[in-house]
Protein backbone atom coordinates (compact mmCIF):
# COMPACT_ATOMS: atom_id res chain seq x y z
CA UNK A 1 0.00 0.00 0.00
CA UNK A 2 2.96 2.52 0.40
CA UNK A 3 4.31 1.51 -2.65
CA UNK A 4 1.15 2.72 -4.54
CA UNK A 5 0.95 6.18 -2.33
CA UNK A 6 4.49 6.77 -2.78
CA UNK A 7 3.64 6.03 -6.76
CA UNK A 8 0.78 8.42 -6.77
CA UNK A 9 2.49 11.20 -4.99
CA UNK A 10 5.42 11.10 -7.66
CA UNK A 11 3.06 11.10 -10.53
CA UNK A 12 1.70 14.15 -9.16
CA UNK A 13 5.13 15.66 -9.03
CA UNK A 14 6.19 14.63 -12.29
CA UNK A 15 3.23 16.20 -14.04
CA UNK A 16 3.47 19.29 -15.46
CA UNK A 17 0.32 22.09 -15.62
CA UNK A 18 -1.20 20.80 -18.87
CA UNK A 19 -4.13 20.89 -21.12
CA UNK A 20 -2.42 19.54 -23.99
CA UNK A 21 -3.03 15.32 -23.98
CA UNK A 22 -3.02 12.72 -26.76
CA UNK A 23 -6.37 11.28 -26.23
CA UNK A 24 -7.20 8.05 -28.73
CA UNK A 25 -10.41 6.09 -28.95
CA UNK A 26 -9.97 2.63 -28.62
CA UNK A 27 -12.60 0.02 -29.31
CA UNK A 28 -12.29 -2.91 -27.82
CA UNK A 29 -13.34 -6.38 -29.52
CA UNK A 30 -16.65 -6.66 -27.73
CA UNK A 31 -17.68 -3.36 -29.16
CA UNK A 32 -16.82 -1.39 -25.84
CA UNK A 33 -15.36 2.29 -26.18
CA UNK A 34 -12.68 3.61 -24.32
CA UNK A 35 -10.60 6.85 -24.49
CA UNK A 36 -6.96 6.52 -23.64
CA UNK A 37 -4.17 8.52 -22.83
CA UNK A 38 -0.98 6.56 -22.47
CA UNK A 39 1.62 7.57 -20.50
CA UNK A 40 4.55 4.85 -19.73
CA UNK A 41 7.06 6.99 -17.34
CA UNK A 42 5.16 4.99 -14.66
CA UNK A 43 3.58 1.72 -14.13
CA UNK A 44 0.38 2.29 -13.08
CA UNK A 45 -2.88 3.43 -14.59
CA UNK A 46 -6.13 4.80 -13.39
CA UNK A 47 -9.28 3.69 -15.02
CA UNK A 48 -12.75 5.58 -14.59
CA UNK A 49 -16.40 3.94 -16.04
CA UNK A 50 -19.62 5.94 -15.20
CA UNK A 51 -22.91 4.43 -16.01
CA UNK A 52 -25.04 7.11 -16.89
CA UNK A 53 -28.64 6.99 -15.36
CA UNK A 54 -27.22 6.97 -11.42
CA UNK A 55 -29.88 7.55 -9.15
CA UNK A 56 -32.48 9.08 -11.08
CA UNK A 57 -33.01 5.20 -12.09
CA UNK A 58 -34.57 4.56 -8.82
CA UNK A 59 -37.81 2.50 -9.31
CA UNK A 60 -41.20 3.96 -7.94
CA UNK A 61 -41.10 3.61 -4.23
CA UNK A 62 -37.60 2.30 -4.25
CA UNK A 63 -35.81 5.68 -3.82
CA UNK A 64 -32.55 5.12 -2.59
CA UNK A 65 -31.80 2.01 -4.11
CA UNK A 66 -28.85 2.96 -6.58
CA UNK A 67 -27.26 4.35 -3.77
CA UNK A 68 -27.55 1.82 -1.31
CA UNK A 69 -26.52 -0.80 -4.50
CA UNK A 70 -23.50 1.33 -5.13
CA UNK A 71 -22.41 2.10 -1.25
CA UNK A 72 -22.45 -2.32 -0.98
CA UNK A 73 -20.47 -3.15 -4.09
CA UNK A 74 -17.14 -2.83 -2.33
CA UNK A 75 -19.14 -4.73 0.64
CA UNK A 76 -18.10 -8.52 -0.42
CA UNK A 77 -17.72 -10.16 -4.02
CA UNK A 78 -18.00 -14.07 -5.52
CA UNK A 79 -16.77 -15.95 -2.56
CA UNK A 80 -15.60 -13.12 -0.51
CA UNK A 81 -17.08 -11.05 2.60
CA UNK A 82 -16.20 -7.70 3.24
CA UNK A 83 -13.55 -7.71 4.96
CA UNK A 84 -12.03 -10.60 2.57
CA UNK A 85 -12.52 -8.50 -0.25
CA UNK A 86 -10.56 -5.36 1.25
CA UNK A 87 -7.78 -7.54 1.92
CA UNK A 88 -7.65 -8.64 -1.53
CA UNK A 89 -7.99 -4.91 -2.59
CA UNK A 90 -5.23 -4.19 0.04
CA UNK A 91 -2.92 -6.98 -1.05
CA UNK A 92 -2.38 -5.98 -4.36
CA UNK A 93 -2.05 -2.10 -4.15
CA UNK A 94 -5.18 -1.37 -5.54
CA UNK A 95 -7.78 0.94 -5.00
CA UNK A 96 -11.47 1.40 -6.20
CA UNK A 97 -14.11 4.02 -5.46
CA UNK A 98 -18.28 3.77 -6.35
CA UNK A 99 -20.20 6.85 -5.96
CA UNK A 100 -23.81 7.47 -7.15
CA UNK A 101 -25.35 11.06 -8.04
CA UNK A 102 -28.20 11.97 -9.96
CA UNK A 103 -26.48 11.38 -13.45
CA UNK A 104 -24.73 8.23 -13.03
CA UNK A 105 -23.05 5.63 -11.15
CA UNK A 106 -18.91 6.60 -11.25
CA UNK A 107 -16.07 3.54 -10.36
CA UNK A 108 -12.81 4.63 -9.93
CA UNK A 109 -9.89 1.76 -10.18
CA UNK A 110 -5.72 3.12 -9.78
CA UNK A 111 -3.48 -0.49 -9.83
CA UNK A 112 -0.05 -1.13 -10.32
CA UNK A 113 0.91 -3.03 -14.25
CA UNK A 114 2.16 -5.72 -12.57
CA UNK A 115 -1.19 -6.28 -10.68
CA UNK A 116 -3.45 -5.42 -13.74
CA UNK A 117 -4.68 -8.82 -14.06
CA UNK A 118 -5.73 -10.13 -10.57
CA UNK A 119 -7.18 -5.96 -10.38
CA UNK A 120 -9.18 -5.96 -13.26
CA UNK A 121 -10.61 -9.49 -11.75
CA UNK A 122 -11.14 -8.19 -8.22
CA UNK A 123 -13.15 -5.18 -9.62
CA UNK A 124 -15.36 -7.59 -12.07
CA UNK A 125 -16.28 -9.84 -9.59
CA UNK A 126 -17.25 -6.21 -7.50
CA UNK A 127 -19.52 -5.13 -10.44
CA UNK A 128 -20.92 -8.99 -11.81
CA UNK A 129 -20.79 -10.87 -8.49
CA UNK A 130 -21.58 -8.14 -5.29
CA UNK A 131 -23.04 -10.77 -2.62
CA UNK A 132 -25.74 -8.17 -1.27
CA UNK A 133 -25.53 -10.29 1.91
CA UNK A 134 -27.99 -9.31 4.74
CA UNK A 135 -25.38 -8.46 7.90
CA UNK A 136 -24.02 -5.55 5.14
CA UNK A 137 -27.55 -4.48 3.86
CA UNK A 138 -28.50 -3.83 7.03
CA UNK A 139 -25.17 -2.16 8.33
CA UNK A 140 -24.68 0.14 4.96
CA UNK A 141 -28.56 0.26 5.36
CA UNK A 142 -28.22 2.04 8.97
CA UNK A 143 -25.14 4.63 7.66
CA UNK A 144 -27.41 6.07 4.81
CA UNK A 145 -30.67 5.75 7.86
CA UNK A 146 -28.27 7.92 9.41
CA UNK A 147 -27.05 10.53 6.53
CA UNK A 148 -31.12 11.34 6.31
CA UNK A 149 -31.45 12.14 9.66
CA UNK A 150 -28.37 14.45 9.83
CA UNK A 151 -29.78 16.07 6.99
CA UNK A 152 -33.08 16.74 8.13
CA UNK A 153 -31.52 18.90 10.64
CA UNK A 154 -28.93 20.61 8.46
CA UNK A 155 -29.74 24.29 7.36
CA UNK A 156 -28.07 24.16 4.17
CA UNK A 157 -29.27 20.31 3.29
CA UNK A 158 -33.35 21.47 3.89
CA UNK A 159 -32.65 24.85 1.71
CA UNK A 160 -30.88 22.62 -1.62
CA UNK A 161 -33.57 19.93 -1.18
CA UNK A 162 -36.62 22.14 -0.93
CA UNK A 163 -35.13 24.29 -3.72
CA UNK A 164 -35.30 21.10 -5.87
CA UNK A 165 -38.77 20.35 -4.99
CA UNK A 166 -39.44 23.91 -6.58
CA UNK A 167 -37.32 23.74 -9.44
CA UNK A 168 -38.43 19.79 -10.38
CA UNK A 169 -41.91 18.74 -9.45
CA UNK A 170 -41.94 14.95 -9.94
CA UNK A 171 -39.01 14.49 -11.51
CA UNK A 172 -36.21 12.34 -9.75
CA UNK A 173 -34.37 15.40 -9.42
CA UNK A 174 -36.37 16.31 -7.15
CA UNK A 175 -35.64 14.10 -4.09
CA UNK A 176 -32.65 13.36 -2.22
CA UNK A 177 -30.67 9.85 -4.22
CA UNK A 178 -30.81 8.95 -0.23
CA UNK A 179 -34.27 8.26 -0.24
CA UNK A 180 -36.09 8.86 2.44
CA UNK A 181 -36.49 6.84 6.00
CA UNK A 182 -39.53 4.68 4.64
CA UNK A 183 -38.10 4.05 1.08
CA UNK A 184 -34.81 3.18 2.49
CA UNK A 185 -36.06 0.98 5.42
CA UNK A 186 -38.07 -0.95 2.83
CA UNK A 187 -35.28 -1.76 -0.16
CA UNK A 188 -35.13 -5.55 0.27
CA UNK A 189 -32.34 -7.87 -1.34
CA UNK A 190 -33.85 -8.15 -4.42
CA UNK A 191 -34.47 -4.85 -4.79
CA UNK A 192 -30.66 -4.08 -5.05
CA UNK A 193 -30.20 -6.31 -7.48
CA UNK A 194 -32.84 -5.06 -9.69
CA UNK A 195 -30.88 -1.69 -9.21
CA UNK A 196 -27.67 -3.38 -10.19
CA UNK A 197 -29.00 -4.48 -13.37
CA UNK A 198 -30.95 -1.16 -13.94
CA UNK A 199 -27.92 0.73 -13.96
CA UNK A 200 -24.90 -1.27 -14.56
CA UNK A 201 -25.66 -2.04 -17.92
CA UNK A 202 -23.25 -2.18 -21.12
CA UNK A 203 -25.34 0.69 -23.27
CA UNK A 204 -24.74 3.41 -20.86
CA UNK A 205 -21.09 2.82 -20.25
CA UNK A 206 -18.69 5.39 -20.54
CA UNK A 207 -14.33 4.86 -20.00
CA UNK A 208 -11.58 6.98 -19.32
CA UNK A 209 -8.03 5.13 -18.86
CA UNK A 210 -4.59 6.99 -18.28
CA UNK A 211 -1.10 5.01 -17.37
CA UNK A 212 0.77 2.68 -18.55
CA UNK A 213 -1.33 0.85 -20.82
CA UNK A 214 -1.58 0.55 -25.01
CA UNK A 215 -5.02 0.49 -27.02
CA UNK A 216 -4.96 -3.18 -27.50
CA UNK A 217 -4.36 -4.09 -23.71
CA UNK A 218 -7.44 -1.40 -22.49
CA UNK A 219 -9.44 -3.11 -25.28
CA UNK A 220 -9.07 -6.66 -23.70
CA UNK A 221 -9.36 -5.16 -20.06
CA UNK A 222 -12.71 -3.41 -20.74
CA UNK A 223 -14.17 -6.73 -21.95
CA UNK A 224 -12.54 -9.08 -19.14
CA UNK A 225 -14.17 -6.80 -16.91
CA UNK A 226 -17.67 -5.08 -18.32
CA UNK A 227 -18.14 -8.01 -21.26
CA UNK A 228 -20.74 -9.73 -19.55
CA UNK A 229 -22.57 -6.67 -17.96
CA UNK A 230 -26.62 -6.66 -19.33
CA UNK A 231 -26.64 -5.16 -22.75
CA UNK A 232 -29.48 -2.69 -21.57
CA UNK A 233 -30.15 -0.78 -18.58
CA UNK A 234 -33.54 0.45 -17.13
CA UNK A 235 -35.19 3.54 -19.82
CA UNK A 236 -33.54 6.76 -19.24
CA UNK A 237 -35.89 9.37 -17.44
CA UNK A 238 -37.51 11.89 -19.06
CA UNK A 239 -35.60 15.91 -19.11
CA UNK A 240 -37.21 17.27 -16.43
CA UNK A 241 -39.74 20.22 -16.73
CA UNK A 242 -37.91 22.98 -14.60
CA UNK A 243 -40.75 25.18 -13.54
CA UNK A 244 -39.13 27.80 -10.84
CA UNK A 245 -41.50 30.58 -9.63
CA UNK A 246 -40.10 33.92 -9.02
CA UNK A 247 -40.18 34.64 -5.50
CA UNK A 248 -39.44 33.35 -1.98
CA UNK A 249 -39.70 30.50 0.10
CA UNK A 250 -39.31 30.59 3.95
CA UNK A 251 -38.49 27.27 5.70
CA UNK A 252 -39.04 28.36 9.42
CA UNK A 253 -35.86 27.05 11.26
CA UNK A 254 -34.18 27.88 14.73
CA UNK A 255 -31.08 29.60 13.84
CA UNK A 256 -29.86 32.61 14.54
CA UNK A 257 -27.98 32.90 10.69
CA UNK A 258 -30.01 32.32 8.28
CA UNK A 259 -28.78 30.19 4.86
CA UNK A 260 -30.35 30.95 1.40
CA UNK A 261 -30.37 29.47 -2.09
CA UNK A 262 -31.32 30.71 -4.97
CA UNK A 263 -31.91 29.67 -8.44
CA UNK A 264 -33.54 30.60 -12.14
CA UNK A 265 -33.61 29.02 -15.65
CA UNK A 266 -30.17 27.46 -16.72
CA UNK A 267 -27.87 26.51 -19.81
CA UNK A 268 -26.68 23.86 -21.43
CA UNK A 269 -23.41 22.96 -21.20
CA UNK A 270 -23.51 22.34 -25.42
CA UNK A 271 -25.59 25.57 -25.78
CA UNK A 272 -23.12 27.81 -28.41
CA UNK A 273 -23.64 30.26 -25.13
CA UNK A 274 -22.16 28.17 -22.93
CA UNK A 275 -18.71 30.12 -22.61
CA UNK A 276 -20.48 33.48 -22.56
CA UNK A 277 -22.92 32.35 -19.67
CA UNK A 278 -19.88 30.73 -17.90
CA UNK A 279 -17.67 34.20 -18.25
CA UNK A 280 -20.92 36.17 -17.21
CA UNK A 281 -20.92 34.24 -14.01
CA UNK A 282 -17.45 34.77 -13.26
CA UNK A 283 -17.89 38.05 -13.29
CA UNK A 284 -21.46 37.80 -11.57
CA UNK A 285 -21.11 35.50 -8.55
CA UNK A 286 -18.58 32.75 -9.93
CA UNK A 287 -15.17 34.31 -8.93
CA UNK A 288 -14.88 34.17 -5.40
CA UNK A 289 -14.11 37.37 -4.30
CA UNK A 290 -13.68 38.96 -7.45
CA UNK A 291 -17.09 38.57 -8.02
CA UNK A 292 -19.88 41.59 -8.30
CA UNK A 293 -21.88 40.07 -5.51
CA UNK A 294 -19.26 39.60 -3.50
CA UNK A 295 -17.97 42.69 -3.61
CA UNK A 296 -21.62 44.53 -3.16
CA UNK A 297 -22.87 42.09 -0.73
CA UNK A 298 -19.68 41.10 1.69
CA UNK A 299 -17.31 44.02 0.91
CA UNK A 300 -19.55 46.75 0.80
CA UNK A 301 -22.08 46.01 2.98
CA UNK A 302 -20.75 43.88 4.86
CA UNK A 303 -23.89 41.19 5.14
CA UNK A 304 -22.24 38.05 4.51
CA UNK A 305 -19.27 35.95 4.81
CA UNK A 306 -19.71 34.40 1.36
CA UNK A 307 -21.99 34.51 -1.64
CA UNK A 308 -21.58 32.61 -4.84
CA UNK A 309 -22.96 31.78 -8.12
CA UNK A 310 -22.96 28.57 -9.93
CA UNK A 311 -24.31 26.93 -13.57
CA UNK A 312 -25.43 23.42 -13.07
CA UNK A 313 -25.54 21.58 -16.07
CA UNK A 314 -27.28 18.03 -15.43
CA UNK A 315 -27.94 15.49 -17.92
CA UNK A 316 -31.75 15.99 -17.95
CA UNK A 317 -31.92 20.14 -16.82
CA UNK A 318 -30.53 23.01 -16.50
CA UNK A 319 -30.36 25.38 -13.50
CA UNK A 320 -28.29 28.69 -12.45
CA UNK A 321 -28.25 28.95 -8.94
CA UNK A 322 -26.02 30.44 -6.04
CA UNK A 323 -25.90 30.75 -2.35
CA UNK A 324 -25.58 32.76 0.95
CA UNK A 325 -25.84 32.92 4.49
CA UNK A 326 -26.65 36.20 6.66
CA UNK A 327 -27.67 36.48 10.03
CA UNK A 328 -31.57 36.90 10.52
CA UNK A 329 -32.29 40.48 10.30
CA UNK A 330 -29.75 41.03 7.52
CA UNK A 331 -30.51 38.16 5.09
CA UNK A 332 -33.34 40.64 3.40
CA UNK A 333 -31.14 43.05 2.72
CA UNK A 334 -28.66 40.53 0.82
CA UNK A 335 -31.43 39.09 -1.07
CA UNK A 336 -32.33 42.75 -2.25
CA UNK A 337 -28.72 43.39 -3.09
CA UNK A 338 -28.63 40.49 -4.81
CA UNK A 339 -31.73 40.74 -7.04
CA UNK A 340 -30.42 44.36 -7.81
CA UNK A 341 -26.87 42.88 -9.06
CA UNK A 342 -28.99 40.50 -11.23
CA UNK A 343 -30.77 43.56 -13.12
CA UNK A 344 -27.68 45.30 -13.12
CA UNK A 345 -26.31 42.52 -15.32
CA UNK A 346 -29.01 41.53 -17.60
CA UNK A 347 -29.33 45.21 -18.29
CA UNK A 348 -25.76 46.20 -19.06
CA UNK A 349 -23.62 42.90 -19.27
CA UNK A 350 -20.14 43.56 -17.91
CA UNK A 351 -17.23 45.81 -18.70
CA UNK A 352 -13.88 44.94 -20.88
CA UNK A 353 -11.96 45.00 -17.90
CA UNK A 354 -14.22 42.36 -16.41
CA UNK A 355 -14.60 40.05 -19.68
CA UNK A 356 -10.44 40.09 -19.71
CA UNK A 357 -9.98 39.28 -16.06
CA UNK A 358 -13.00 36.84 -15.98
CA UNK A 359 -10.82 34.92 -19.45
CA UNK A 360 -7.45 35.22 -18.03
CA UNK A 361 -8.76 33.01 -14.94
CA UNK A 362 -10.89 30.63 -16.87
CA UNK A 363 -8.36 29.71 -19.38
CA UNK A 364 -5.40 30.02 -16.96
CA UNK A 365 -6.95 27.61 -14.04
CA UNK A 366 -8.01 25.04 -16.95
CA UNK A 367 -4.63 23.17 -17.07
CA UNK A 368 -4.38 22.90 -13.27
CA UNK A 369 -7.52 19.98 -13.90
CA UNK A 370 -4.74 17.61 -15.30
CA UNK A 371 -2.85 16.88 -12.44
CA UNK A 372 -2.34 13.51 -12.29
CA UNK A 373 -3.63 10.40 -13.74
CA UNK A 374 -6.60 9.75 -11.83
CA UNK A 375 -7.87 13.39 -12.64
CA UNK A 376 -6.67 13.31 -16.25
CA UNK A 377 -9.29 9.78 -16.64
CA UNK A 378 -12.15 11.72 -15.03
CA UNK A 379 -12.28 14.45 -17.40
CA UNK A 380 -11.99 11.59 -20.40
CA UNK A 381 -15.18 10.24 -19.22
CA UNK A 382 -16.80 13.83 -18.11
CA UNK A 383 -16.32 14.54 -22.21
CA UNK A 384 -17.84 11.60 -22.84
CA UNK A 385 -20.91 11.94 -20.99
CA UNK A 386 -21.32 15.45 -22.35
CA UNK A 387 -21.05 14.67 -25.58
CA UNK A 388 -17.97 16.96 -26.67
CA UNK A 389 -15.69 16.07 -29.27
CA UNK A 390 -12.10 14.00 -28.85
CA UNK A 391 -10.33 17.63 -29.39
CA UNK A 392 -12.02 19.42 -26.67
CA UNK A 393 -8.67 19.83 -24.51
CA UNK A 394 -7.08 21.41 -27.25
CA UNK A 395 -9.72 23.81 -28.39
CA UNK A 396 -11.82 24.95 -25.26
CA UNK A 397 -9.61 27.48 -24.60
CA UNK A 398 -9.88 28.84 -27.72
CA UNK A 399 -13.84 28.75 -27.46
CA UNK A 400 -13.56 30.84 -24.26
CA UNK A 401 -10.97 33.48 -25.90
CA UNK A 402 -13.27 34.04 -28.92
CA UNK A 403 -16.03 35.05 -26.74
CA UNK A 404 -16.79 38.56 -26.83
CA UNK A 405 -18.19 41.64 -24.61
CA UNK A 406 -21.47 41.83 -27.17
CA UNK A 407 -21.93 38.28 -26.92
CA UNK A 408 -21.85 38.80 -22.88
CA UNK A 409 -24.03 41.39 -23.13
CA UNK A 410 -26.29 39.63 -25.39
CA UNK A 411 -26.63 36.49 -23.40
CA UNK A 412 -26.62 38.22 -19.98
CA UNK A 413 -30.08 39.57 -21.60
CA UNK A 414 -31.47 36.87 -22.17
CA UNK A 415 -30.53 33.89 -19.58
CA UNK A 416 -30.49 36.14 -16.38
CA UNK A 417 -33.72 36.55 -14.91
CA UNK A 418 -34.28 38.54 -11.80
CA UNK A 419 -37.93 38.47 -11.66
CA UNK A 420 -37.55 34.93 -11.81
CA UNK A 421 -34.97 34.49 -9.22
CA UNK A 422 -36.68 31.96 -6.20
CA UNK A 423 -34.88 32.26 -2.67
CA UNK A 424 -35.30 29.46 -0.55
CA UNK A 425 -34.32 30.60 2.83
CA UNK A 426 -33.95 28.58 5.94
CA UNK A 427 -33.99 30.05 9.60
CA UNK A 428 -36.10 32.69 10.89
CA UNK A 429 -35.37 35.38 8.12
CA UNK A 430 -36.72 39.23 9.74
CA UNK A 431 -38.83 40.82 7.02
CA UNK A 432 -39.64 38.13 4.51
CA UNK A 433 -42.35 35.59 3.76
CA UNK A 434 -43.19 33.21 1.49
CA UNK A 435 -44.01 34.49 -1.88
CA UNK A 436 -44.43 33.85 -5.72
CA UNK A 437 -44.63 36.50 -8.43
CA UNK A 438 -45.29 33.68 -11.34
Amino acid sequence: MRLFYGLIVAIILALPARAEVNIQSVESPGGLTAWLVEDHSIPFVALELRFRGGASLDRPGKRGAVNLMTALLEEGAGDMDAREFSKASEALATSFGFDASRDDVSVSARFLTENRDASVALLRAALQEPTFDQSSIDRVRGQVLSIIQSDAKDPDDIAGDTFDQIAFGDHPYATSLNGTLESVAGLTRDDLVTAKNDVLARDRVYIGAVGDITPEELGKLVDDLLGDLPETGAPMPPRADVTIPGGVTVVDFPTPQSVAVFGQKGIAQDDPDFFAALLLNHVLGGGSFESRLMDEVREKRGLTYGVYSYLVSRDLAEVYMGSVSSSNDRIADAIEVIRDEWAKAAADGVTQEELDAAKTYITGAYPLRFDGNAPIANILVGMQLLGLPIDYVATRNDKVEAVTLDDVKRVAGELLDPDGLHFVVVGQPEGLDSATSN
